[in-house]
């Protein structure tokens, strides 16, 4: 039996509390409880337990949390690190800087527990750098981890080690990619690498490495202290768990909802306060702008990893941005793609040339200037970046385009012959001008 529906607050349940992001906040709700639990078990039964709750990774790609700690090779003789993704880039994304804002500690415990996992001793969490009020909050709430003994060296009387690391980027979308992140946490430039060898086996300086997101670590010390049947319970077999919903957009009450996976958009829209009064639901993402459109008529598709895919699109970041009537979808996507562009990192032919084609086709379907063969043309850029990049950042640029020709071409038909509706409102177009002019 599982549960897909209502909210079930865990990593969300004490934000109203004015000190949840203080020590004595987190051990007043059981935080830290469970480091002993897990060094009780060992590394290999904790990797067992995570596996058995099914927890997936919360940053997009939604791979298995356990089978990825395991393929950390053990007893090679070098040292092992964590590194947990905090470059929350994607448009749309909201719910890492929060999280980390409200509740550093549950980070922390679980970046311990994994370090304990994998056998790391040093760890790190790379923030981006435009939101230095949760890089601080990050730093102090590492200090009072380590003063209060749960860093440091033989933490708890286990005999195990760790130092944790809070860094931060230069705001470069491209260090979202794993192997960018650790080309930058090396201090070069942040370009992906080519895999293989996967970060589980020359990550960090050579070493192997598990990276994984915020949300994902920091639902591993309520795992271990509930247990797996317990966190398996919600969602559904495939998919399951809790998960944070952030819903942005065009509704009244715009914000983070903590549910079950398998939770519908009608619901989750239910929550924000439903599209913004004397409008209606055009179209909405499920997970940030590099996941495909979707329609009123799939809103009520389970919010799960494989409904998501069989409805042709993925479920991403869970980070839903949704659009009512007086968006244009052939501006939206071209403002997307404008954003691709500049945050292409150029190492790659396909993303560094397709991102700048693709973008300027987009702009002749804005202003109207576009001809019936470049709908065709579109397509085929996107579908020769497709799968054929270094990395996932052309993937997600040629994404947006072929979702929306699928339920919007008479849209893009329109824009062969006149210039596209505003964007938004009349202060969206004005700072998409200016993005374009740039």
């Amino acid at each position: 039996m599982t549960m897909t529906t209502p909210l079930t607050p865990v990593l969300t349940a004490h934000w109203d509390e004015p000190d949840s992001y203080t020590l004595d906040g987190y051990q007043r709700h059981g935080g830290y409880t469970s480091l002993s639990q897990a060094f009780a078990l060992g590394p290999g039964p904790v990797i067992d337990l995570i596996k058995e709750s099914g927890l997936r990774g919360r940053g997009g790609a939604g791979f298995p949390t356990g089978m990825k700690w395991s393929f950390v090779p053990q007893g090679d003789g070098k040292p092992h690190y964590l590194v947990v993704n905090g470059d929350e880039s994607e448009p749309g994304a909201c719910k890492d800087i929060p999280l980390m804002l409200a509740n550093p500690h549950a980070l922390i415990e679980g970046m311990i527990i994994a370090s304990f996992a994998i056998r790391a001793n040093h760890a790190f969490v790379y923030i981006r750098g435009e939101v230095p009020h949760v890089i601080r909050r990050m730093r102090a709430a590492v200090k009072q981890a380590h003063d209060a003994g749960y860093l440091g060296r033989d933490i708890l009387g286990s005999g195990f080690d760790l130092d944790i690391v809070v860094t931060c980027g230069a705001g470069a979308y491209i260090c979202g990619e794993e192997t960018a992140l650790l080309s930058s946490l090396e201090g070069f430039r942040g370009h992906p690498r080519l895999k293989p060898p996967f970060p589980a086996v020359a990550g960090l300086y050579s070493c192997p490495t598990v990276v994984n997101n915020v949300e994902t670590i920091s639902s591993v010390p309520y795992i271990v202290r509930n247990g797996a049947s317990w966190y398996n319970f919600f969602g559904t077999v495939k998919s399951p768990g809790i998960k944070l919903f952030a819903v942005s957009g065009h509704v009244n009450n715009p914000g983070i909802f903590e549910a079950p996976l398998g939770i519908t958009m009608r619901e989750l829209l239910d929550y924000a306060g439903g599209i913004r009064d004397g409008h209606e639901l055009k179209f909405w993402l499920p997970g940030g702008s590099s996941v495909p459109v979707l329609t009123p008529e799939h809103l009520d598709v389970p919010m799960t990893y494989e409904d998501m895919v069989a409805a042709g699109t993925m479920l991403g970041t869970a980070t839903a941005m949704v659009f009512d009537e007086t968006v244009s979808v052939v501006r939206a996507i071209a403002g997307w793609l404008a954003f691709y562009k500049h945050e292409s990192c150029g190492k790659c032919t396909p993303c560094r040339e397709g991102t700048w084609w693709m973008h300027q086709l987009a702009q002749d379907f804005v202003a109207g200037k576009a001809t019936e063969e470049d709908l065709t043309k579109l397509e085929d850029i996107c579908s020769n970046i497709l799968g054929r990049s270094f990395c996932a950042l052309g993937d997600a640029a040629a994404t947006p385009y072929p979702g929306a020709l699928k339920y919007f071409r008479g849209e893009f038909e329109q824009g062969t012959h006149t210039p596209a509706a505003g964007l938004f409102d009349e202060q969206a177009s004005i700072v998409f001008e200016e993005v374009r002019a740039k």
